[in-house]
């Protein structure tokens, strides 16, 4: 019998030593000893004297740390999305832009930038802003157009993301190609580049990640009740359609505000939880939140190696997610296929 408390502990300390990294190394590498005395010395009535370069205090507690904090949290609202459509959807190859959510929002982004709007005092967080509503009205609209007599079959849903998804992306293009010089900015977005700094993003952002989050790993029982296929589901008590709207809209918004201020960063909600699945097994009660867990481990992980890979200049963290989720892809494929044929 699997014991997951040794799971859990395990996925803990590949987030700490993820953590550690992130805050640690950079352009600066900040030792953590030093981290620990820094953080330490922040507390109130604290007696430790600073002993290091001043330097060192503000690149931790202004830069490193809100950077660390946004990027743990995206890492694990796209894999906890991830795993819940997948479960949804009973498919190992779902993912959370699955419905055309990081395509209304790289829209929503382009859209802020191509017209001005990143160019007022407010500029910064009209990006997020607006990638964020772009989201939220392809949810909307992919969501009324899968409707079929007040009930949401799974196959109209995917079509429907799918011609969204793809009309949102030709709009995209259309943008960037009309306006020429905010093309870098605007590939540095879709790539996974956040376009905020500082704690506002983390402070604006950790409610809709809390709510989301929590009402994720809530969603286990009915996720496994759905493996058994939807009739099998209603005989067993479970409301059937109630469930699917439930998962769907808490996936699809929380998957909205991790793109809003972090980017579209692929992969990562197909990878973690499906490597949990293979190890732990399709309990959704424990895989939701290994997932949730193992996914910020891994983002951070990425975006660490995104920052040094071309020191002192930092790659958008999607590159490396697409570099190592592309492969890893491909090797889903292939055992889904020699399943099958078997």
């Amino acid at each position: 019998m699997k014991q997951p408390g040794k799971t859990y502990l395990g996925i803990g300390g590949l987030l700490l030593t993820a953590l550690t990294l992130s805050v640690g190394l950079g352009a600066v590498s900040i030792a953590p000893a030093i981290i620990v005395r820094i953080l330490a010395a922040q507390w109130p009535g604290s007696s430790i004297a600073p002993d290091w370069p001043a330097a060192f205090a503000t690149i931790l507690l202004q830069v490193r740390l809100p950077h660390t904090a946004l990027i743990a949290l995206t890492g694990a609202a796209l894999a906890g999305s991830g795993a819940a459509y997948q479960g949804l959807f009973r498919n190992p190859l779902a993912d959370p832009y699955l419905i055309g959510v990081a395509s209304g929002a790289g829209l929503g982004a382009v859209a802020a930038l191509s017209f001005g709007f990143s160019s007022t005092p407010l500029g910064t967080y009209f990006i997020p802003a607006a990638a964020f509503l772009g989201a939220l009205v392809t949810v909307a609209l992919v969501y009324n157009l899968a409707r079929v007599n007040g009930y949401l079959p799974l196959t109209t849903l995917i079509l429907a993301g799918v011609a969204v998804g793809a009309f949102a992306s030709a709009m995209t293009s259309f943008l960037m190609l009309r306006s020429n010089e905010m093309v870098t900015r605007a590939l540095a977005f879709l790539l996974g580049g956040s376009p905020v700094s500082g704690w506002g993003p983390v402070f604006a952002t950790l409610p809709y990640f809390v709510v989301g989050l929590g009402l994720l790993s809530l969603s286990g029982h009915p996720l496994n009740v759905l493996q058994f296929g939807e009739e099998q589901a209603r005989q067993m008590g479970l409301n059937v359609d109630r469930a699917k709207v439930f998962i769907v809209i808490i996936a699809s918004l929380t998957t909205a505000v991790a793109v809003a201020f972090s980017g579209v960063i692929g992969f990562i909600g197909l990878i973690v939880p499906h490597l949990f699945r293979i190890l732990w097994g399709p309990d959704y009660r424990h895989l939701i939140p290994m997932s949730l867990l193992g996914g910020a481990a891994a983002l951070l992980l990425a975006d660490v190696v995104a920052r040094i890979v071309i020191a002192p200049q930092s790659l958008p963290v999607g590159i490396i997610t697409a570099l190592v989720g592309s492969p890893f892809f491909l090797w889903i494929l292939r055992r889904a296929k020699r399943e099958v044929l078997w």
